[in-house]
Formats: structure tokens, C-alpha cells, sequence
């Protein structure tokens, strides 16, 4: 074991390692069918339909929701992804007592 598996199963349990159904590759939609694509391939299209959506929609048609058992690195990562890439102030989380 290395430091990023030891990370991985502190955040995902070892059953999240170990579950042969879960994805181990990218998939992206041709004419309503998943195929298989590379990671370059996926992330283009994700970042395209962010894109598309955001100057037809404006920014503030976007939210961004996360959660409390997500460490405050991963909350960080996400506000700041919200903030500036989207341009949305729209962030909120079920962290309240």
C-alpha cells in the first residue's frame, strides 16, 4: 500500500476499493448509448457542458451543494470550483446544527 491508497480507503472504506460494480473507466453518451472514453475525452465533454450551459443560462443558474461528511478540503474545493470556474455564489451545504 501506498500513501494514496491508505487516503482512499480513509475516505471510502475498504468496501469502496474492494466493489467489483463500481466504474473504473470514464463513460461518455453517444446517441443515448455509454461508451467507454478516455479521461481527456470525458473531462472535455464535462467541461464543454459546463460551459454551454453557464453562457446560455448565465452563472447564477448554477448551485452548488455539498456535504457534511466531505472533508473540509474536499467543501474547499468545491465552493472555490463554484466561485470562480462557474462565476456562482449559489453554494450551500447540510453542515448546520
Amino acid at each position: 500500500m501506498n500513501a494514496s491508497s491508505d487516503m482512499q480507503e480513509a475516505s471510502m472504506g475498504r468496501q469502496g476499493k474492494q466493489n467489483y460494480t463500481r466504474l473504473t473507466e470514464p463513460l461518455v453518451r453517444d446517441n443515448g448509448i455509454l461508451r467507454p472514453a478516455s479521461w481527456d475525452e470525458a473531462l472535455d465533454r464535462a467541461a464543454e457542458g459546463f460551459r454551454r450551459n453557464r453562457d446560455l443560462h448565465g452563472p447564477d443558474a448554477f448551485g452548488m451543494f455539498s456535504c457534511s461528511r466531505a472533508t473540509n478540503e474536499m467543501n474547499f474545493i468545491a465552493q472555490k470550483f463554484a466561485r470562480v470556474v462557474i462565476g456562482t455564489n449559489n453554494i450551500d451545504s447540510c453542515n448546520r446544527t
